[in-house]
This record gives C-alpha cells, sequence and structure tokens, in this order.
C-alpha cells in the first residue's frame, strides 16, 4: 500500500502538524481536568478555521508559525490529503464532544476527548497520524473495487 496520496500533490509541512497536535494535547488535557466547555470551544474554533482553510484565524497555527519561525525549523514536507482527512476527522469528534459537554454528559464526552489526545499524543511524540492510516487504508480499499 503506497503511502503517497493519488489524489492530490499538495504538501504540508510536518514539523506544523506536530507541533499543533502538542497544543492540542494541552488544550484537551486542560479540557479533561476542569471541564471547562471554553477549552472545547477553542479546539472546535480552531479545527474549523483550518478545516475552512481559514489558517489566518487558527490560534494554533499561530502559534506553530511562530515556534517554527523562532526556532528557525527547517520545513519537513509530507502530503496534505491524508493530514486534511485527519483534520476532518478531528473536527467531527470535537465537535460531538462539545454537544456532549453541553449536554452535561461528560463521561461520554471525556472518552471522545481522550480519543482525541490518543491521536494527538501519536501524532506529535512518534509522527503516527491514525487519521492519515485510516485515509491510505480508504484509498487502498477503493482501489482493490
Amino acid at each position: 500500500m503506497s503511502q503517497t496520496c493519488p489524489i492530490s500533490f499538495a504538501r504540508i509541512d510536518a514539523h506544523f502538524v506536530r507541533i499543533i497536535a502538542v497544543e492540542v494535547i494541552s488544550l484537551a488535557l486542560l479540557l479533561i481536568f476542569t471541564q471547562n466547555i471554553i477549552f472545547a470551544l477553542i479546539l472546535l474554533f480552531d479545527f474549523t478555521m483550518r478545516t475552512l482553510n481559514l489558517k489566518k484565524l487558527s490560534p494554533l497555527a499561530h502559534v506553530a508559525q511562530a515556534l517554527i519561525k523562532q526556532f528557525e525549523i527547517k520545513p519537513l514536507l509530507c502530503d496534505e490529503a491524508p493530514k486534511r482527512f485527519a483534520l476532518y476527522v478531528g473536527v467531527t469528534i470535537i465537535a460531538l464532544f462539545t454537544l456532549l459537554y453541553l449536554f452535561k454528559l461528560n463521561i461520554l464526552a471525556s472518552v471522545l476527548v481522550a480519543i482525541l489526545l490518543l491521536c494527538a499524543f501519536l501524532e506529535a511524540t512518534f509522527d503516527y497520524c491514525v487519521g492519515c492510516k485510516v485515509y491510505h487504508l480508504l484509498q487502498y480499499l477503493q482501489k482493490k473495487k
């Protein structure tokens, strides 16, 4: 199974994605420990802005870009399409747990936050993107038809 995207040739900086994953971990941990919905809303806003290609409005993207610039981190390019798929999955999970928190279903919401935390941890620590693996699996299955 090829790990390149057959749909798009757009590329994204893997360091940028990993820094954002660390930020997501921080916000998700704050959400779990405080149960304050503001952290869910921040995540939802940020993921929505990036999903809509409005990175200029994304606070997490601003911090990641500033850190990359400050530490003069050289870009490490990877396929953008699998990362975008993972972003769409992420915004869906965040929307779901935000709704669950609003309806006071905190335990179920926290389970979804834990899933997001695990995925962000794997991305930040090991450069392992769960959403990307699902994306590539779907592409492989589609080719088999």
